[in-house]
């Protein structure tokens, strides 16, 4: 902060009343969305006594005008509030799923997608959205699965970076239009046995090499804000981690944001059973450094008593205070109070046309193409097409999960988008089946409207309320209802298109993979979904998305994903004692990385230009890569590398860089990787970052399957002692 806006925010601080104090570090909820336990608080009224700092799950210019005009008119000191709402994949116009987008391996459309949210939020009074989420998950029983950007901690590392850019990018004032929380620090992802709230217990290691890295890259792209998980992490609760949140967070990586709980989480330190009462969970919040309470009310009850008990000083009260309202003069709150908002009355407003051209971009670009028989896509001339399953004209749930502020009657549907892809040809649309459970005459209704078709395209799948928080699932299939129905179109005489629509991979039954000509998984693609299908199915766009998460092939695999190590027992299928199922494959059913388009590609010439590296020395890695099919595509291209031998058994994969290629036919071009040698160290056996003299395998190619990928050598000729 500058030595003026540091004189501002001290003589208004000087100004406060410890109520006024506490009511700075309190946050509320409205009730436009619900995204936890309802309180008994009527905000609205208590803004004018100061003693609400900001407020969750309220946007439109009327609601917040009229909110932030009780905080500078009425109350005593003026001091605006600021408004925080979940904008995780858009705001009025809908962008796929975090998990979905993702597959586009695209970090200017993730930024992009991030800075369209943030200008439809703004103008509906919103200041922060609680995103990114970037925690790495690997189990597909876990509903929050769908927020975050798979299974790779690169990934997601490159996902926080890009969000937080596109959320916070300034507006015409020069000031961030949108402040980013990046959320759950830390390991949220590995609550046991997925189940939501549950305890997570992992190593130091796992920590320092797959939890923690989304965070730090989030904290050095300058994110505003970080929310603490709900969980303990061995035992200690994340909303009281004095180590994580100032000994790593503040102090290690500079963080000067603002630390925001999550709902309700300081008042459930007393259910972690490390805090005896509401004054006792204040204290542990505090003094760990968390700065703003969301939705418990112990800080403005259990505060004052921590403060008589000597739990607490003043000044960690101050210094919080300091954060918040710094963060309220960086989004120039105290010079416009509504900055960035329509006038009052202003309208709903529907997605632009701008908003649903970049809804319909991304959703093409993020639905995945895992098979193609026979080139049964692009589809030709069509006469008659049967659209069939609960998720063909689903406009709720094809938004997915925190579409918050999104309007299913703004969503082109899959048969809506059909319809308008072959206005000449007759689109038949039967519902087949509901979610979950099984009814006989929607059945024969979509028998009937198979009848003699072309094709059938069989969209089945979650609804939206079968995945996101709170939706632990022990049983992550497509449901017997809509299995029954699949059955039925397979043995209509039709070839079935399988369309997957969910916010998270999906145990499948081998005859339903093997039965479908073709298979796309969709995941909820957000307002345009109808209209990006449409224009994959009849090749006006080239299908380029892959898979950001491993999908299994039956939930016994689960924890499931490339970055493994090796055993000293190495899976063999010819060796009944290596490591392995007994009634189960160890393959999955699709890979890392795993994806097809309407064109083959080859890759050759792999190179290095430095086979011999220093501690401070870089290597380039370059591939070439061409097009053999006769329609222009983009292939995505992967660098892992491998440490063979190491102080700690390294990773067989760790996804080092990736990068698309765009290709006209027949055309050949250089995919190029830049690393350095610090790239390849790793946490040792006392968690001391080493670089080892020897051998690095770089692995390059189209996915984390063996046979994917071409490999060339280089050697550390000097590392730490």
């Amino acid at each position: 902060m500058d030595q003026d806006t540091t004189g501002r925010i001290g003589a208004l601080i000087a100004r406060m009343t410890l109520q006024e104090k506490l009511g700075q570090l309190t946050m509320l909820a409205d009730g436009l969305v619900e995204t936890g336990p309802p309180g008994p608080h009527n905000p609205f009224n208590m803004v004018a006594d100061g003693r609400v700092g900001s407020l969750l799950n309220v946007w439109g210019a009327d609601l917040i005008r009229e909110a932030q005009r009780r905080a500078v008119e009425e109350s005593r000191l003026g001091v605006p509030l600021f408004f925080g709402l979940d904008v995780v994949h858009g705001h009025r116009s809908i962008h796929p799923v975090p998990l979905g987008e993702a597959c586009a391996f695209d970090r200017a459309l993730w930024e992009e997608t991030a800075r369209a949210s943030a200008q439809e939020a703004a103008h509906d009074g919103v200041h922060m959205t609680f995103a990114p989420m970037i925690d790495v998950a690997r189990d597909i029983r876990w509903g929050r699965i769908v927020e975050c950007a798979g299974e790779d901690p690169y990934v997601n590392a490159q996902y926080a970076r890009a969000r937080v850019r596109g959320y916070q990018a300034p507006d015409e004032t020069g000031r961030m239009r949108l402040a980013a929380c990046a959320k759950h620090f830390c390991a949220y992802g590995a609550v046991l046995a997925g189940r939501e709230y549950a305890e997570v217990d992992v190593s130091q290691r796992a920590l320092e090499e797959v939890y923690l890295p989304p965070f730090r890259a989030a904290v050095d792209a300058g994110v505003a804000a970080i929310m603490p998980a709900f969980v303990d992490v061995a035992g200690v609760a994340m909303t009281a981690h004095r180590r994580l949140l100032r000994e790593v967070l503040r102090a290690q990586w500079r963080f000067n944001g603002l630390i925001v709980t999550d709902y309700n989480s300081i008042a459930e330190l007393v259910n972690h059973g490390v805090a005896a009462d509401m004054a006792e969970a204040a204290a542990l919040a505090l003094n760990a450094g968390v700065d703003i309470d969301m939705m418990s009310d112990a800080y403005a009850n259990g505060l004052p008593v921590a403060l008589e008990r000597g739990l607490v000083s003043m000044e960690d009260i101050d210094g919080a205070v300091r954060r918040v309202l710094a963060l309220k003069q960086s989004l120039g709150l105290f010079d416009d109070p509504y900055r960035g908002m329509g006038p009052a009355g202003t309208p709903k407003q529907p997605p632009s046309a701008e908003g649903r051209r970049l809804s319909r971009e991304a959703a093409r670009r993020s639905i995945v193409l895992t098979q193609n028989r026979e080139s049964m896509l692009p589809l030709g001339a069509v006469r008659t097409l049967a659209v069939v399953g609960p998720l063909a004209d689903a406009c709720e749930d094809q938004l997915g999960a925190w579409a918050s502020a999104g309007a299913g009657e703004d969503s082109t549907t899959i048969i809506a988008g059909l319809r308008a892809t072959w206005p000449s040809a007759e689109v038949r649309h039967a519902l087949g089946a509901v979610y979950e459970g099984e009814d006989a005459d929607l059945l024969a209704q979509a028998v009937e409207a198979a009848r003699g078709a072309d094709a059938v395209v069989l969209c089945v799948g979650e609804s939206r309320a079968m995945n996101g928080e709170a939706n632990t699932r022990t049983r992550p299939y497509v449901p017997q209802g809509q299995l029954a129905l699949a059955r039925a179109m397979l043995d209509s005489g039709a070839p079935v298109i399988l369309v997957l629509c969910s916010g998270r991979p999906l145990i499948l039954p081998d005859w339903l993979v093997e039965g479908a000509r073709a298979v796309l998984i969709a995941w909820h693609a957000g307002t345009e979904t109808g209209s990006a299908l449409g224009d994959i199915l009849s090749g006006a766009c080239n299908p380029s998305a892959r898979l950001a998460v491993t999908w299994p092939r039956v939930l016994g695999q689960v924890p499931i994903f490339f970055g493994i190590r090796p055993t000293g027992r190495p899976h063999d299928p010819a060796n009944g004692w290596s490591t392995g199922f007994g009634d189960a494959p160890f393959a999955p059913r699709w890979s890392f990385g795993e994806g097809q388009g309407y064109a083959r590609f080859a890759r050759s010439n792999l190179r290095v230009d430095n086979a011999r590296l220093g501690p401070e020395s870089l290597v380039r890695v370059s591939v070439d890569v061409t097009n053999l099919g006769d329609r222009q595509a983009c292939e995505t291209v992967f660098v892992f590398s491998h440490d063979p031998v190491a102080r700690v058994t390294r990773p067989l994969l760790e996804l080092r860089d990736f990068t698309k290629v765009s290709l006209e036919p027949g055309e050949t071009r250089t995919a190029t990787f830049v690393l350095r040698a610090w790239d390849f160290a790793y946490p040792d056996e006392t968690l001391k970052l080493r670089l080892d003299t020897g051998l690095i395998q770089l692995h390059v190619g189209a996915s984390a399957r063996a046979c994917d990928l071409d490999r060339v050598d280089v050697e550390i000729v000097e590392g730490t002692p």
